[in-house]
């Protein structure tokens, strides 16, 4: 059954199923093409009639995220991908609460289209799930002359415009606004609740593994140097207006010298107005957002793989990471029993999300936040409690190509009954500002893990909290 709804800049078509209706591919901006290229987001055109909002819009460009992986851009696509999503389970109803999802992909890739983020499921709990694209790689973060910086962030800023401007429309709470994201999208949220730009977007932030850190001006333009070297062009709007987007990508993965954090050279760059310094230094400036902040318990162990234990120098990694000269012993006396290489697992699970997380849970109570903490503890047989696991546990469906090779297929039988328990809490906090488990203060610390069953501790990671707390971070 087909639905009209509509919106500032016309009417769209989308399709009821299972007491969900879903629109798929509204612009919430113009294509960031021709002038508007590398520019800040500009208003959608208009358009007469109905317009179909029935299939996804293109992702932004980007290569595959990992070697073998089908491409979700191809240069066919173009550069029109500015586009939002929702699902509702209600279009008369006056005030359902509102969740957007904020995807992750390292600052380099990502879409509102990939498969697992469907949000039927989440829509047929109550809510008005809404996700929508915006640009990565060089396109999103790179910082050229004459051009606005984080433009990727200031694509998420217009989204929450469109929201509050079109969402009552789609039933929902323009007032009741919840972001929610994984990764990359993670430190998105902790951006946009961070900024005074988004001041009265967003009432509520979940934030699913905040990577580490940000970028300074001297490193991103640092990055445009080297990709300009690469492509034989100059470091100029005009000498990057004159590059395809497919010139561009081959030539954005470059590597910051001396920088060893991170995966990509891309994300959000301290620019002293959006980004004014690291997630963990601004997000009391959104004391008055409600937020959950988490990790999985063993971040680091999907990227295992490509680690060649025969390299690891727990010593070295730790001086790479800028710990004092006694942080190798430390974490052998913190986890003993443990091999070198899962203790470089560890300690790299905490630098590059455990403690950015709690960091940034710690900084929200102290300015006096509502402030929840998780450690998803649960284990896949592949990868253990790995970096996104949580993931298709948010949006309930085990059978994507991503949930199959993180949980094997089928899924293991407790997957749907954890699914469960963390939509109902992520649910329930979109609508009454409660996830169903004791807040997180600097006093008791206490601390959801999530695994069958959940229960609620005294924080898990005292040990490396130590460790990196004796240097000052």
């Amino acid at each position: 059954m087909d639905a009209v709804v509509r919106t500032s800049a016309g009417r769209v078509r989308g399709v009821a199923r299972d007491g969900v209706v879903s629109f798929r591919g509204i612009p919430f901006a113009a294509a960031p093409e021709g002038p508007l290229r590398f520019a800040a987001p500009a208003p959608a055109p208009a358009w007469d009639g109905v317009r179909d909002a029935v299939t996804f819009g293109a992702a932004p460009p980007q290569p595959p995220a990992m070697p073998g992986m089908p491409a979700i851009w191809r240069p066919g696509d173009g550069l029109d991908c500015l586009t939002v999503n929702v699902w509702t389970p209600a279009l008369g109803a006056a005030g359902l609460p509102v969740m957007v999802w904020i995807y992750g992909g390292a600052w380099f890739s990502g879409s509102a289209s990939q498969p697992g983020y469907d949000g039927a499921l989440l829509a047929g709990a109550g809510v008005v799930m809404v996700s929508f694209n915006y640009r990565v790689g060089f396109d999103g973060f790179g910082l050229l002359p004459g051009t606005p910086a984080n433009r990727g962030l200031l694509d998420q800023a217009a989204a929450l415009e469109w929201v509050r401007t079109e969402i009552a429309a789609f039933g929902g709470d323009p007032g009741n606004v919840t972001v929610f994201g994984e990764s990359a999208g993670a430190g998105s949220v902790t951006v946009l609740v961070s900024s005074p730009a988004t001041r009265g977007l967003l009432r509520r932030a979940i934030a699913q593994s905040v990577p580490v850190g940000t970028i300074t001006a001297e490193e991103a333009e640092q990055v445009t140097g080297l990709m300009a070297a690469a492509a034989g062009a100059e470091p100029t709007r005009e000498g990057f207006a004159g590059l395809s987007p497919e010139r561009i990508l081959r030539v954005q993965g470059v590597r910051l010298p001396g920088r060893d954090e991170g995966i990509t050279p891309f994300g959000p760059v301290i620019d002293g107005e959006l980004v004014t310094g690291q997630p963990w230094e601004t997000i009391g400036e959104g004391r008055d957002v409600d937020l959950i902040c988490g990790f999985t318990h063993e971040e680091f162990q999907l990227f295992a793989p490509a680690t060649d234990p025969a390299v690891i120098d727990l010593a070295a990694a730790a001086a790479s990471l800028r710990l004092g000269p006694d942080a190798a012993g430390a974490y052998r006396a913190a986890y003993p029993g443990l091999g070198e290489t899962a203790l470089f697992s560890v300690m790299m699970s905490d630098a590059l999300f455990r403690m950015p997380s709690t960091w940034v849970a710690e900084a929200h109570a102290r300015a006096g936040g509502r402030t929840w903490l998780y450690d998803f503890a649960w284990r896949s047989p592949a990868f253990g409690a790995c970096h996104a696991l949580d993931v298709p546990f948010t949006f309930g469906d085990g059978e994507t190509p991503m949930a199959a090779w993180l949980l094997g297929s089928p899924p293991p039988a407790d997957f749907a009954v954890l699914s469960e328990h963390i939509r109902r809490a992520w649910t329930a906090f979109a609508a009454t500002g409660d996830p169903g488990w004791p807040r997180f203060d600097l006093e008791h610390r206490s601390t959801r893990i999530w695994d069958v069953p959940p229960s609620d501790l005294p924080y898990p990671l005292a040990a490396s909290a130590e460790i990196w707390g004796r240097d000052g971070r």
